[in-house]
C-alpha cells in the first residue's frame, strides 16, 4: 500500500488554493495528487517518468474530471512537457524524490533485493540497466560510482568482488548481486544490509537522479508565479544537499563574509525574489516513522516566490 510521506506537512507548505495550477512532479501512487485535489478546487498536472505510474492514474483522472492531467516524462524536463500543454506558469510544485513504493515492491523492476528479480532499476524502462553497468564498467569506474552515489566506504572492495564474480558469470538478478556485495563488506553495526548503499548508487546512476533534481529545481523556480510554493521531500543526504543549496542560493542565503577577504565585507547581499519557508528541514514525527518505516529518513524543504516578484 502506498503511504504518502509527510502528507500534512506537504499540504501545509504547498497550501493549495482555488483556481491554482499545481505540478506533482513525482506522481507515483497519486497520494499527494489526491490530497491536493481534495484540499482545494485547483488543477493538478501530475508527471512521472514511469509508464506504470501513469497507467495506474487513469482511475484518479476519472474521479476528478477536468482537474487532473497526467504527463509521462521526466520532471527534469518539466518546462518542455508543460509547454506542450500550454502551461507556462505554476502556483505550486511538489517533488517526492527517489524511488517509489510501487517500484520497490515490484521484484520485476529490480530496485530491491528483498525478493529476486531482474537487475534492471530503470524508472522509465529506457536506457542502460543496472545489469549493463555492473557487467561492463571498469573496476575503477564502478568503485567511484559506488562511492559517489552510495557513500559506501568499502566501494573498492565491492567493485573488486563484482568484477571477479562477473568474470565467471554476468549478473542478471538482484539477489546474486546483493549476496556478492554482502560477502565483500564487513557487517554494519546498524544492521543495514551490506548491499543497500551499492544498490542506491546503481539506481541513482541508472536514472541520473541527481542531475534530474538539479534541472527540476531550476525549472520549477522559473515556472513559479509570484506567491507560488515549491515543496520537496528527499530521502538521503545527496538529495537533501542539492535541495538545501539550491533553495539557500535562491533565497540569497550565501555563506557569510570571510575575515580573510576584507573586500567581501563591503559587498551587499543581492536581493532575491525567493524566501525560505523552512530554514531547517522538516522531519517526520516519531508516530509517522513508526507507522511508516520508509518515512524515517525523510526531509522536507519549502521555498516561496515572493508575491511582489515576477517569474523569470
Amino acid at each position: 500500500m502506498h503511504i504518502p510521506v509527510l502528507l500534512p506537512e506537504v499540504l501545509q507548505y504547498l497550501a493549495p488554493r482555488a483556481g491554482e495550477a499545481i505540478l506533482d512532479g513525482t506522481f507515483g501512487g497519486g497520494g499527494y495528487t489526491r490530497a491536493i485535489l481534495d484540499a482545494a478546487p485547483c488543477t493538478v498536472w501530475a508527471m512521472d517518468r514511469d509508464p506504470d505510474a501513469i497507467a495506474r492514474g487513469a482511475a484518479l483522472v476519472a474521479a476528478y474530471p477536468g482537474r487532473l492531467h497526467l504527463i509521462e516524462g521526466r520532471f527534469g524536463d518539466m518546462m518542455e512537457h508543460l509547454a506542450a500543454h500550454g502551461v507556462t506558469q505554476l502556483d505550486g510544485v511538489v517533488l517526492d524524490l527517489g524511488v517509489s513504493s510501487f517500484q520497490l515492491d515490484e521484484p520485476e523492476r529490480g530496485f530491491s533485493f528483498r525478493a529476486d528479480g531482474p537487475l534492471d532499476m530503470r524508472m522509465g524502462r529506457t536506457g542502460p540497466s543496472a545489469a549493463d553497468l555492473v557487467n561492463t564498467l571498469p573496476e575503477a569506474e564502478l568503485a567511484d560510482l559506488i562511492w559517489e552515489f552510495g557513500e559506501e566506504r568499502h566501494s573498492r572492495r565491492v567493485a573488486r568482488a563484482i568484477v571477479k564474480a562477473r568474470a565467471e558469470e554476468p549478473f542478471t538478478t538482484t539477489l546474486r548481486l546483493a549476496e556478492t556485495i554482502r560477502r565483500s563488506v564487513p557487517r554494519d553495526p546498524s544492521g543495514i544490509h551490506g548491499a543497500t548503499r551499492s544498490f542506491q548508487a546503481l539506481r541513482i546512476r541508472v536514472n541520473d537522479e541527481l542531475g534530474e533534481i538539479e534541472r527540476a529545481l531550476e525549472q520549477a523556480m522559473k515556472l513559479l508565479a509570484p506567491g507560488g510554493r515549491i515543496v520537496v521531500v528527499s530521502f538521503h543526504s545527496l538529495e537533501d544537499r542539492i535541495v538545501k543549496r539550491a533553495f539557500q542560493k535562491a533565497a540569497g542565503r550565501t555563506p557569510g563574509a570571510s575575515r580573510h577577504d576584507p573586500g567581501s565585507l563591503l559587498a551587499p547581499r543581492a536581493a532575491t525574489g525567493f524566501e525560505l519557508l523552512t530554514t531547517r528541514s522538516v522531519r517526520p514525527t516519531a508516530a509517522e516513522s513508526e507507522a511508516n518505516p520508509r518515512a524515517r529518513s525523510a526531509h522536507l524543504r519549502a521555498l516561496l516566490r515572493k508575491p511582489e516578484s515576477r517569474a523569470a
